[in-house]
C-alpha cells in the first residue's frame, strides 16, 4: 500500500530550491537579480547544505556551472536575471550543447501578466535558447516545479548530456501551493547488449592496424581506467579527441596523441595508415577531423565503427561500417578484461605510435626565444600532483599546455571545445573553489583574461586559490594566424595595447608575478603554488612565437610562395 505524502504549502521558490536538495544539488554559481528573489531567499534557509557562490559576470557564472558539470559529471547549476542576465549566461550553455555536459540554467522571468508587452527585460526563453540547449522551457504553474526540475536533470544527464534552460516567471516564484516532492533522478544510459559487443569484438579483432579514438563526456575515472586497461592488453593504439586528453595517462605504452589544435602531423599520418577506427564517446566533429578533411564524408576510407550514447549522433556527418548506441562507460565495462589474443600482432604498431607522441611532447631544445614556454612547462610538468586540474581557454597559447603536459586521472583537463574565450579563469574558480587543496591551473591568453579575469575575485571571496597563467603577447594569436596564412602582413584589429596584468589581479586579491625569461618560470611557479591564494603569473612571450609548431615569419614565407607558384 502506497503511503501517503504530506506536504504544507510552499511558494515556488522554497519548491524549486527542495528539488534542487534531492537531486543532489549542492552549489549553484550565480549573478542576483530581483526577478529570483524568491529563490534567493528560499536558499537562505539551507545555507547549511547549499553553496551559493556570486560570480562577477553571468558569462563567468554560466562558464563556472559547465565546468562543475564537466569534473561531477553531474548538472552544473547556474542562476541569472532576465534579459541581459541570460543574454550573458548564453555562452556558458552554448559550451555546455557542444562540449556535452550536463548543466541547468535557471532564469529569471518577467510576471506572467505581463507577457507579450515587451515588458522590461521581456524575452522568450524558448525561441532564445531552443537552438543551443537539448531542452528550454519556462514554468508556468508551481504546482508542476517537482515535475519539471526532476525532467531537467534526467535530460541534463541521460543520452549525450547537454544543458537545459528553465525561465522562471517571478510571479509563479512567489504562489504558494501544495504538492508533493519528485523522487531522486536517475540518468538513462545507453547500454551496450551482447549482442553489440560481440560485433565490435569481430570488427577489432578482423583488423591488422586499429586505432581507438575516445572523446566526449560521461568518462569517470573507473571507466577511464577500464578502457586503458583493455587497449594496454590488446596493444591497441588510443588517441584521444580535442581536450579530452585525461581520459587514458599519456605515459601509458598506448597512448598516441590527441586530434585538436595541437595534433602532431605524424599522427594524421598514422590516422590514415589505420585500417579501422574505433570511436568511442566523441562526435567527430570539426575538430576531430581537421574540418571535416581527414575522415571522408559520408563513406570514411578506412572501416568506422563509431560508439555514442545518442543514436541520433551516429552516421550524420559518417556512414560507420558499424554504428553502436551505447554511453563511454557502458562500452568501457564491458570491455574491460577482454583480450582478443592480438596484441602480439598489434604491438609493433602501437610501440610506434607512442614513441611518435613522446618525441613530439619532448622538451624543445630552447634558446631562440627569451621566454619559451614549451621549455619551461616541461621542465614543471613531472613535479605536478597526479590530481592537477587544468582549464584552457580559446587561443594558440593553449597550444603549450595541450602539446607538453601529459595528462591521466585523476587529473583532469578543462577546457571549452567550441573556442569560447574568457573560459579558463571562471573554469578554475569553479575548481579551486570547490577544492582548494587541488592544484588548478588556468591558461588563458591576454585577450581572454580581459574578459572574465575579474573572477579572481570570486576565487578569494570564496577561498580558491587557481594559478592563472596568463600570456601576454599583446595580439589575439589564433585570429593573427590565420591573418598571417590568408592575408601576410595586413595587420587589422588583432592587436592589444594591454596595462599592468599584475597591479590588475593584485587588486583583485591574488599573489602575481611577471616572468619574461625561461629561467625564471619555475621558482615564480612555486612561489604562486606556496601563496596560498589565487595567484596569476604574466608570462611575456613573442608574439613571433605564434604557436608550438610554426612563426609569424614561416606564415608569411609560406604565404608569399604559394602567391608566387
Amino acid at each position: 500500500m502506497l503511503q501517503k505524502v504530506t506536504t504544507k504549502p510552499r511558494t515556488g521558490g522554497q519548491i524549486l530550491v527542495d528539488q534542487l536538495l534531492i537531486h543532489g544539488a549542492d552549489t549553484a554559481y550565480c549573478v542576483p537579480g530581483e526577478s529570483y528573489l524568491e529563490v534567493l531567499d528560499a536558499l537562505h534557509d539551507v545555507k547549511d547544505r547549499f553553496t551559493l557562490i556570486n560570480a562577477r559576470h553571468e558569462a563567468g557564472a554560466a562558464d563556472m556551472a559547465e565546468a562543475h558539470g564537466k569534473l561531477t559529471g553531474k548538472p552544473g547549476i547556474c542562476m541569472v536575471t532576465r534579459g541581459p542576465g541570460a543574454c550573458h549566461a548564453a555562452i556558458g550553455v552554448h559550451i555546455a550543447q557542444q562540449d556535452s555536459t550536463p548543466m541547468i540554467l535557471l532564469v529569471g522571468q518577467i510576471a506572467r501578466d505581463t507577457t507579450d508587452r515587451e515588458a522590461f527585460q521581456e524575452v522568450d526563453y524558448r525561441a532564445m535558447f531552443g537552438p543551443i540547449a537539448k531542452w528550454a522551457t519556462q514554468i508556468d504553474d508551481a504546482r508542476r516545479v517537482p515535475e519539471y526540475i526532476a525532467r531537467a536533470f534526467r535530460v541534463a544527464t541521460s543520452g549525450r548530456p547537454g544543458p537545459v534552460v528553465i525561465a522562471l516567471p517571478e510571479d509563479m516564484l512567489t504562489d504558494e501551493v501544495d504538492v508533493a516532492d519528485a523522487r531522486p533522478y536517475a540518468p538513462t544510459p545507453a547500454e551496450l547488449s551482447n549482442d553489440s559487443l560481440e560485433a565490435l569484438k569481430a570488427e577489432i579483432t578482423g583488423a591488422k592496424k586499429p586505432l581507438l579514438l575516445l572523446g566526449g563526456s560521461g568518462w569517470s575515472d573507473a571507466s577511464a581506467a577500464a578502457i586503458t586497461r583493455f587497449a594496454e592488453a590488446n596493444k591497441i593504439p588510443v588517441t584521444c579527441s580535442f581536450r579530452r586528453q585525461d581520459i587514458v595517462n599519456n605515459l601509458s605504452p598506448v597512448f598516441a596523441g590527441d586530434f585538436g589544435t595541437s595534433t602532431a602531423p605524424t599522427l594524421y599520418g598514422h590516422q590514415r595508415d589505420a585500417d579501422l577506427l574505433i570511436v568511442i564517446g566523441a562526435r567527430l566533429g570539426e575538430m576531430t577531423t581537421k574540418t571535416y578533411t581527414t575522415i571522408n564524408s559520408p563513406n570514411p576510407q578506412t572501416r568506422l565503427v563509431h560508439l555514442y550514447p545518442d543514436a541520433d549522433e551516429i552516421g550524420r556527418v559518417y556512414s560507420p561500417d558499424l554504428g553502436i548506441a551505447a554511453a563511454p562507460a557502458s562500452v568501457a565495462a564491458a570491455l574491460d578484461g577482454v583480450d582478443l589474443g592480438k596484441g602480439d600482432v598489434w604491438g609493433d604498431w602501437c610501440d610506434r605510435l607512442h614513441a611518435d607522441y613522446l618525441t613530439d611532447s619532448d622538451a624543445p631544445n630552447g634558446g631562440e626565444w627569451d621566454l619559451d614556454m614549451g621549455v619551461a612547462l616541461s621542465q614543471i610538468r613531472d613535479s605536478l600532483p597526479d590530481d592537477t586540474i587544468v582549464t584552457l581557454d580559446a587561443g594558440n597559447h593553449t597550444g603549450w599546455a595541450q602539446r607538453f603536459l601529459r595528462y591521466g586521472r585523476p587529473g583532469r583537463i578543462i577546457g571549452s571545445t567550441c573556442g569560447s574565450m574568457g573560459y579558463a579563469v571562471p573554469a578554475a574558480v569553479a575548481a579551486s573553489v570547490a577544492d582548494p587543496e587541488r592544484l588548478t591551473l588556468a591558461f588563458v591568453g591576454d585577450g581572454g583574461f580581459m574578459m572574465s579575469g575579474m573572477e579572481l575575485a570570486t576565487a578569494a571571496q570564496y577561498g580558491g586559490c587557481p594559478i592563472v597563467l596568463l600570456f601576454n603577447n599583446g595580439i589575439y594569436g589564433t585570429i593573427r594566424m590565420h591573418q598571417e596564412r590568408d592575408h601576410p602582413e595586413r595587420v587589422s584589429g588583432t592587436t592589444l595595447i594591454n596595462q599592468d596584468f599584475v597591479k590588475l589581479a593584485e587588486g583583485l586579491g591574488a599573489h602575481a608575478e611577471r616572468v619574461a625569461k625561461t629561467a625564471d618560470f619555475a621558482a615564480a611557479f612555486e612561489r604562486a603554488r606556496a601563496s596560498g591564494r589565487p595567484a596569476l603569473i604574466e608570462l611575456v612571450t613573442d608574439p613571433e612565437q605564434i604557436s608550438t609548431r610554426t612563426t609569424i615569419g614561416k606564415l608569411r614565407d609560406a604565404a608569399r610562395a604559394k602567391a608566387n607558384a
